[in-house]
């Protein structure tokens, strides 16, 4: 087994998060085969119904402050409200970051929500698995995806759970096995859906052969992996259909698409993945951990934001699959109100802002709001895993359902189960 390492980020708290991607000594083959097999002894909880919704999660890592994007506060004293003015979006009463012209400009198709309240943790674990990590060190919660993966099954040779920005805690599928974590097409997992140009026909036949005699020592070896040669057939076949392949090789869109999301590529390969019929795709976009020189740092990664939901919301919508994608944008918490002294806003968990979109969910409105120094919920007070209720509904999975944990214990998917009721 090899296991490559991904890039190195670091946050204020000083630990490193460093995405990983294991593969095995055949490639795609051993291991991708081994997946599918433990995959396929779990039966999906309910039929495969002729159109899957889907889920695009965008995670900000750090921490993005929400008093500098959707909820602003002109009328703040100066310490609090900061460098940027806000504007109107096309739906009356609606104001966003000036930042943010494109989504100002569409905003009947998005909504955001500004009274979720959180914990202070730099960890993704919340927001994607609705435990927080400390929680989550003996709960074992498995992610959004994971579930999805869990529920969906392998019905076709393209993923359930993809995720565009490697592993990480938050993207594992805890007590549901190994067996539902994330493709991570990061690196060498591309090449993993790549047969070599230098491996022909023949040379694919000769390894299936090699793998098969490998596969008659292990029969003897394990008695148990009767029907492992069909699993191992099913790796070949995803390799060779290519459909996740295709679906990563961004030349395939005309360059003005190409063009549209130049320095937001993985906004377009979410999209890609989507209409390819994976179930749920994970990416990130910059570092929000900004405790110094937050405006300065927003000024140049707000644009980037706005160029990649504005342009993969539109996409969707103009495919007729906005109705079947929910969108969250979202990071750990929010940003202190009051600036410091470094021109920086440091860790709030008391309230955080959220960005959704399709689902069939209702858009156009701003859920909720803080404080006048946005310090906390003043009204429609929501959480986590509130949010993650709705969006499970709104991809058709009940989040009262349980799966049994470890220790053989039924857990509900998410443990506060009351939706956003202003998105249904």
């Amino acid at each position: 087994m090899l296991t490559f390492w991904g890039n190195q980020q670091t946050f204020c708290d000083g630990v490193s998060r460093r995405n990983f991607l294991k593969i095995g000594a055949f490639g795609a083959g051993l291991t991708l085969a081994d997946v599918l097999r433990v995959r396929a002894n779990t039966a999906p909880e309910r039929a495969v119904r002729s159109r899957l919704k889907s889920a695009i999660m965008i995670y900000l890592p750090g921490g993005p402050s929400h008093m500098d994007m959707y909820d602003l506060k002109p009328n703040a004293p100066a310490e609090f409200r900061g460098e940027f003015r806000p504007i109107n979006t096309n739906v009356p009463g609606v104001q966003i970051c000036e930042l943010f012209p494109l989504q100002a400009r569409m905003w009947d198709k998005l909504a955001c929500i500004r009274s979720i309240v959180s914990v202070d943790e730099h960890s993704d674990s919340l927001v994607m698995t609705g435990r927080s990590q400390r929680d989550n060190q003996i709960a074992n919660h498995p992610s959004f995806g994971s579930v999805v993966s869990r529920i969906r099954g392998n019905a076709s040779d393209v993923p359930p759970f993809v995720s565009l920005r490697g592993m990480s805690r938050g993207t594992e599928p805890g007590f549901l096995g190994i067996n539902h974590r994330p493709f991570t097409p990061n690196g060498p997992g591309v090449e993993n859906l790549r047969p070599l140009a230098a491996v022909s026909a023949v040379r694919l036949e000769e390894r299936r052969s090699m793998l098969d005699a490998f596969d008659g020592v292990r029969r003897e070896i394990d008695r148990n992996m009767a029907g492992y040669d069909a699993f191992t057939q099913r790796a070949f076949d995803i390799i060779a259909t290519g459909t996740v392949r295709n679906a990563l090789d961004l030349s395939r869109e005309p360059a003005e698409v190409r063009s549209r999301y130049q320095g937001v590529e993985q906004f377009l390969t979410a999209r890609r993945l989507v209409e390819a019929g994976v179930g749920c795709v994970t990416l990130s976009i910059g570092g929000w951990d900004t405790h110094g020189q937050n405006f300065q740092t927003l000024r140049r990664q707000l644009p980037q934001v706005d160029k990649g939901v504005s342009n993969l919301v539109q996409d969707l919508h103009d495919r007729g699959l906005l109705d079947d994608t929910v969108i969250v944008m979202w990071g750990e918490f929010g940003r202190t109100p009051r600036i410091n002294q470094s021109a920086g806003r440091d860790h709030w968990a008391p309230v955080m802002s959220a960005l959704v979109a399709g689902g069939g969910l209702r858009m156009g409105q701003a859920i909720g709001s803080s404080t006048a120094r946005g310090e906390r919920p003043q009204d429609s007070r929501y959480t986590v895993p509130q949010v993650l209720a709705t969006l499970y509904r709104a991809i058709g999975i009940d989040p009262a359902q349980t799966f049994l944990d470890g220790f053989g214990r039924p857990i509900h998917i998410v443990s506060d189960r009351e939706p956003v009721r202003e998105l249904l």
